[in-house]
C-alpha cells in the first residue's frame, strides 16, 4: 500500500533551517509516510492532493525542537519541592526519591514529561540514562510517538550522589545490553547510547570501553561534563592537564560523543572539542537557576567561533524546573549579550539553529531531523500566530526566539504522525494523567519521608 500523505497548506512562513536558511512566505509542504517529500510556495503545491490537509494559514512552521539533555523519568513526581539553596544535598535527595520509584510510577511520570515536551514543540530528546524501568517506559515512548535517545547510566567509582556503583565489568555489560535491546526500536524513533554518568565517577577503563562500545555499535556516548574549579584543579594535579585534554588523551572524544553542560572550559578545551568533532549540549535553564555563572563558565560564543557542534538541553524538571527547549533557546540568545556586554553575541538565528539543526547534529541525527528539507523525517511544529505575543509579525525568527513560547504551539508532527493538534495531545487524557502523577508524587514523599515544606505558611 502507498504511504499516507499529509499536506500542510498555506503557512504564513515556513522557517526551514535548511542549508540556505530559507524562510518561505506563503508556503506549503507535503509529507509522505515518515518523510517530507516537497517544500515550496503554496502556489507551486496548490494542485497537489493529499489524504489529509492541515490549514496552516497564520501559522509559522518550524522543525521540531531538539533537547539534548534532560532527565525524563522521575522529576515530575516531586517537581518543585526543592528550595533554591539546597546545594550539595540536592542530587542525593533526587536519586533517593528516584530509587524508591516503581516501574509503573516511572511510566506515568515519563508520559507526563513527554506530554509537556511535545505540547511545547520538542520532538526529539535525550534522557542521559536515568530511566530505570525501560521496558515500562517503552510503552510511554510508543504511545506518545516521541523520538528519544536512551541508555543506562553507570558509575564505577564511589560518589556523593547516591548513584549505584557497579564494578567496571558489570557497568560495561549493562550499557551494552541496553544498546543491543533498544537501539533502533519503534520504527527507529528510539536510539540507545552508552552513558557513563561522568568522568569524575568513572574509571579510565570504563570510559575507554564505553567509547569502544559506541564505535562498535555505531551509536553515541554522552557524559555529564559540568566542570567545577575544584574538578579542574584535581585533573591538573592528577593528570597534568585539564578535563577535556584528559578525555582526549584517553581517546574518548569524537563525533559520536555529546558532552552535557560544558561548563568550566577554557579556550584550549574549546579548541580540543571543536577539533575532535564532539558535541556540547548547553543547558542554560539549569545553569542560571543553579547560579553556575554560565556567561563566564560556559564558553558558548567561543565554541561557536571555533566551529564546534552545539545543541541545547534543559536538564531535569526539578532543577531547572522546566523542559521547554524554547526557553533554553531564548536564554542562549540573551545571556551572552548581557554577560559579555555585546549585542552581537548569539544572534536569534544562531539560537534557533542550536535548538534545531545544531541539536540534531550533536545527537548524530542531522541527516534525518533538525531542518525542513525534502527527504528528511517529518518532525514539525506549527505555531499559531493569532496571539498577542506573536504580533506584529515581520521577522518570524525574531518573534519565535524573543516573543513566543510553547503556549502558541498548535500542532506537532513526529515521524509524519500528528501527535498534538489544536494545542491538545492526541495520545493521552492530559488532566487524568496529571491527577495520577500528583497522587503518586504524594505517596512517594510519604513513603520516603522526604519533605521540604514551603517557606511561606500554607494555611
Amino acid at each position: 500500500m502507498p504511504n499516507p500523505t499529509l499536506k500542510i497548506q498555506d503557512a504564513r512562513f515556513i522557517v526551514t533551517v535548511d542549508p540556505e536558511r530559507r524562510i518561505i512566505r506563503d508556503g506549503s509542504l507535503l509529507i509522505e509516510g515518515q518523510r517530507i517529500r516537497r517544500v515550496g510556495k503554496a502556489a507551486e503545491l496548490a494542485e497537489v492532493a493529499a489524504d489529509r490537509v492541515i490549514d496552516a494559514r497564520e501559522m509559522v512552521v518550524t522543525p521540531g525542537f531538539v533537547n539534548g539533555h534532560l532527565h525524563l523519568s522521575y522529576a515530575h513526581a516531586t517537581r518543585g519541592i526543592f528550595p533554591d539553596d539546597l546545594g550539595p544535598a540536592y542530587l542525593p535527595n533526587v536519586f533517593t526519591l528516584q530509587g524508591a520509584m516503581t516501574e509503573t510510577e516511572e511510566y506515568y511520570t515519563s508520559l507526563l514529561a513527554i506530554t509537556e515536551l511535545l505540547k511545547y514543540g520538542t520532538t526529539c530528546f535525550l534522557d542521559p540514562g536515568s530511566t530505570k524501568g525501560l521496558d515500562a517506559c517503552m510503552q510511554a515512548y510508543q504511545e506518545s510517538g516521541c523520538r528519544i535517545i536512551l541508555g543506562w547510566q553507570v558509575a564505577d567509582k564511589a560518589n556523593p550522589l547516591n548513584l549505584p556503583v557497579y564494578d567496571t565489568e558489570t557497568a560495561i555489560k549493562l550499557m551494552e545490553q541496553v544498546v543491543r535491546d533498544y537501539d533502533h526500536r519503534l520504527d527507529d524513533r528510539v536510539r540507545a547510547w552508552v552513558m557513563p554518568f561522568s568522568p569524575g565517577f568513572s574509571t579510565d577503563g570504563l570510559l575507554v570501553e564505553a567509547k569502544a562500545l559506541a564505535d562498535q555499535y555505531q551509536t553515541g556516548l554522552t557524559l555529564h561534563f559540568n566542570n567545577s574549579s575544584q574538578y579542574v584543579q584535581q585533573c591538573r594535579r592528577d593528570y597534568g592537564m585539564r578535563p577535556t585534554q584528559y578525555l582526549e588523551s584517553l581517546g574518548i572524544l569524537g563525533p559520536n560523543v555529546a558532552l552535557a553542560h560544558g561548563l568550566g572550559l577554557d579556550q584550549s578545551e574549546v579548541d580540543c572539542i571543536a577539533g575532535s568533532g564532539a558535541g556540547v549540549i548547553m543547558c542554560p535553564t539549569a545553569a542560571i537557576k543553579g547560579g553556575a555563572g554560565i556567561t563566564h563558565t560556559g564558553a558558548l560564543p567561543e565554541l561557536l567561533q571555533a566551529g564546534a557542534t552545539v545543541g541545547l538541553g534543559t536538564d531535569a524538571g526539578n532543577n531547572s524546573n522546566l523542559l521547554e527547549t524554547m526557553r533554553s533557546m531564548y536564554l542562549a540568545a540573551v545571556l551572552y549579550k548581557d554577560g559579555r556586554q555585546d549585542v552581537g553575541m548569539v544572534p536569534a538565528e544562531t539560537a534557533l539553529e542550536l535548538a534545531t539543526i545544531g541539536g540534531a547534529a550533536a545527537l548524530g541525527l542531522a541527516d534525518d531531523i533538525g531542518s525542513i528539507e525534502e527527504g528528511k523525517k517529518a518532525d514539525l511544529v506549527l505555531f499559531d500566530t493569532r496571539r498577542p505575543e506573536w504580533r506584529t509579525l515581520f521577522n518570524p525568527v525574531n518573534n519565535l526566539v524573543y516573543n513566543a513560547d510553547g503556549r502558541s504551539v498548535h500542532t506537532v508532527i513526529v515521524d509524519g504522525q500528528v501527535r498534538v493538534e489544536n494545542h491538545q495531545p492526541l495520545f493521552v487524557d492530559e488532566w487524568e494523567l496529571i491527577r495520577q502523577v500528583q497522587a503518586l508524587g504524594e505517596e512517594l514523599l510519604a513513603r520516603t519521608g522526604i519533605s521540604f515544606p514551603s517557606r511561606w505558611p500554607v494555611v
